[in-house]
């Protein structure tokens, strides 16, 4: 049995909202159920009378979701506002489909008050249609209908003289006069089926319109599901199952390998889904044959380019370990295939005002019996290209199901792909941000110089790992980076850096979670006093561990997921002053920050060949918003001066040479110059003290 759409609206609150406001409200509930659109899919518009600014008079406004924009989460700012009669005199100038884009241009001089929200492409699909309220959806249920080869038939046979039906065509002014054609010859429709694409529906009432909207896609979903009877993709083909053990340690070794090799361009950032419907699809007789015909709908493809890489593992070998080394040897050949055939496309399909070749890498790539991966210049790009490709998968299993799948023809799919008005989008977007599309990896990220570093980065638009030790810390630092960067730019992962397979564990996470590193910020810490005979093994030991051993096994660690890129790293080693200058009272302390130093100098040296770059940043008497300076630290190093604890802030700005105070931010500044190739690409093994000068500490 399908599981019922729900039906959500609420009566009571939709009588206290405008019509603007009710079509808001019906947009949030479509947009929230994936299996009524996908991520940024689909539109929605109602025909609203206003009263004109200029003349006074009531007139008819069209509200359609504008340029860009997410059903799901969109605001009424993300609704463009155009004068219907003016979108209807555009039918005087129009030239036919030869002469499509330039009716684009036409739009901005419909403008309702002065609206600066982009008019979308799709605007004629909803200014025509003679109906109040239209929505337009991309639910799998209906395009694995239109998707088969028969579609027209079984558009009449699932929704019988409801649903109209046309043969697929590019959106744009054409279309909408064919859609308007063929809902004023029938008034009876409830919408129309788009062949390959998705579903148009309509009411007179916001009201009407999501409930009609909700039936017509939940009678496709039953129906499929009572006559959908074949074995899924043809059957499975590897019966043995990995464990989730298994297929997340091959993901977290093939996805920085990959990464490396796909990222000259432009960094990419990684997303792995191994979830039940995606193992269906990998782990199917009919994976390669799918797989090479690429997807349907012109939403899908946009996201995906115009087909996955099935890379080349045999999860029925037992031996993992050896498959995986197999798999990984060909990963070049396998990727160059791809980039070939990309190119072959180009050549094949374009025009003689087509836009260069973009990046002929592959988005989605496939791995049998372990999951799907997919790689963009972002996390949250990454992550919905893989829910979009899950969005084809569906529309196949269900197309071949009762029917043959046929996927967009190849010049169309191109046509998309390249389109100028897409070109021009896409040249419109503004500049990625100086860490767009980097990893960076924090130890005690949930400390007061971890969380200013991982916010500075973030601001820059690198996603960040956060790993401490610290759970309940922990779960609060990330929540609060999510609602600065939002939910994919940031993620964490307990680390206990002085024991060796909870830091392997930690950084096989971060390549699960986006792909790879770049950056490792090692700042786990702790900060202990004690005079030189009350000194105890123990304490020494824990000083050791913790700094120096656990930099060591750190380092070691993502040392080794950078060179698995190719594409080089920056590491920054987060030590201190006493590294360089010894206080009385803290020889365990002194002696392992020298040694983190040390360190740091021995891992610049190895990792130049290889771009790999390592500096430190020394800290000094960063108080608050320290955890390190909130415990006993704090105490013994006022003792030791024979302060109060009230005094010690202000004892160590009068002991700088600057006399100002040092602060969380101050530090993540520093590591931010140097982990910026812009700013300090051809630096390593340097230092930065970061003490507000501090004579004895001078580098020389």
């Amino acid at each position: 049995m399908t599981k019922t759409l729900e039906n959500r609206w609420d009566d009571q609150h939709a009588q206290k909202l405008s019509e603007p406001e009710l079509l808001l409200y019906r947009s949030n509930l479509l947009g929230s159920d994936l299996r009524i659109t996908n991520y940024g899919g689909g539109n929605t518009s109602a025909k609203v009378t206003q009263t004109d600014p200029l003349s006074g008079e009531q007139i008819s406004v069209l509200w359609v979701k504008g340029s860009g924009g997410d059903l799901g989460s969109m605001a009424l700012d993300g609704f463009s506002t155009l004068y219907l009669d003016k979108l209807t005199q555009l039918k005087r100038l129009y030239r036919g489909l030869a002469h499509e884009d330039e009716m684009v241009a036409y739009l901005p001089h419909c403008t309702f008050n002065l609206n600066p929200r982009a008019a979308s492409i799709d605007t004629p699909l909803h200014a025509y249609i003679p109906h109040a309220h239209v929505d337009h959806m991309h639910p799998d249920a209906v395009i694995a209908i239109a998707s088969t080869i028969n579609s027209e038939a079984l558009t009449r046979t699932v929704w019988g003289g409801d649903l109209g039906w046309l043969p697929w065509q590019r959106p744009g002014f054409d279309l909408g006069l064919k859609l308007e054609a063929l809902a004023r010859e029938n008034p009876k429709l409830k919408g129309i089926l788009l062949e390959g694409h998705g579903l148009f529906t309509w009411g007179d009432t916001s009201r009407a319109c999501y409930d009609n909207t909700l039936d017509i896609i939940q009678r496709a979903a039953d129906w499929l599901a009572a006559n959908n009877r074949q074995a899924a993709f043809g059957g499975v083909r590897y019966p043995r199952q990995l464990t989730g053990e298994q297929r997340r340690m091959i993901a977290s070794a093939l996805m920085p390998a990959l990464r490396g090799k796909i990222s000259a361009q432009r960094g990419k950032v990684g997303h792995f889904d191994d979830s039940e419907a995606v193992l269906e699809f990998v782990s199917s007789r009919d994976l390669a044959k799918l797989a090479a015909l690429g997807t349907s709908c012109p939403d899908h493809f946009l996201r995906t380019k115009i087909c996955p890489l099935v890379v080349d593992f045999d999860p029925a070998v037992t031996d993992s370990g050896a498959e995986l080394a197999r798999c990984l040897a060909g990963l070049d050949k396998q990727l160059a295939d791809y980039r070939a055939m990309y190119a072959a496309y180009y050549e094949r399909c374009k025009r003689g005002d087509s836009p260069a070749m973009r990046d002929p890498n592959a988005v989605v790539y496939l791995v049998p019996g372990v999951g799907m991966l997919t790689f963009a210049g972002d996390k949250a790009t990454a992550r919905i290209a893989g829910e979009f490709y899950l969005n084809a998968v569906n529309v196949m299993r269900d197309a071949n199901g009762v029917s043959q799948y046929r996927a967009l023809p190849e010049q169309e799919a191109f046509d998309i792909e390249y389109w100028l008005l897409e070109e021009a989008k896409l040249r419109r977007m503004p500049r990625p941000k100086s860490l767009a599309g980097r990893v960076a990896f924090i130890t005690g990220g949930a400390g007061g110089i971890g969380k200013a570093t991982a916010v500075r980065l973030a601001r820059e638009g690198a996603c960040v790992m956060l790993a401490d030790i610290d759970a309940d810390a922990l779960q609060e630092a990330v929540a609060e980076l999510r609602e600065q960067f939002g939910a994919d730019q940031a993620a964490g992962t307990l680390c206990n850096v002085t024991e060796e397979a909870s830091v392997q564990a930690a950084l096989e996470q971060a390549s699960i979670a986006f792909g790879g590193l770049d950056i490792l910020v090692s700042n786990a810490g702790i900060a202990s006093a004690a005079p030189l005979d009350e000194t105890s093994l123990e304490l020494w030991n824990k000083n050791i561990s913790i700094l120096s051993t656990g930099y060591f096994l750190v380092s070691r660690e993502a040392f080794r997921v950078m060179k698995s890129q190719g594409i080089g790293g920056a590491i920054v080693f987060i030590a201190s002053k006493n590294g360089l200058v010894a206080s009385t009272n803290a020889a365990a302390y002194c002696t392992a920050k020298g040694a983190e130093i040390h360190l740091a100098r021995s891992v610049a040296l190895e990792g130049a060949p290889l771009g790999i770059r390592c500096n430190t940043v020394n800290p000094d008497a960063v108080l608050r918003g320290s955890r390190i300076w909130s415990g006993k630290w704090k105490e013994e190093r006022a003792a030791a001066y024979k302060l109060s604890e009230d005094e010690l802030e202000e004892h160590y700005r009068q002991r700088s040479l600057l006399k100002r105070n040092v602060f969380p931010e101050d530090i993540a500044e520093a590591v931010y110059f140097l982990v910026n190739e812009e700013s300090s690409g051809k630096s390593t093994g340097n230092i930065i003290n970061v003490d507000a000068g501090h004579a004895p500490s001078f580098t020389r």
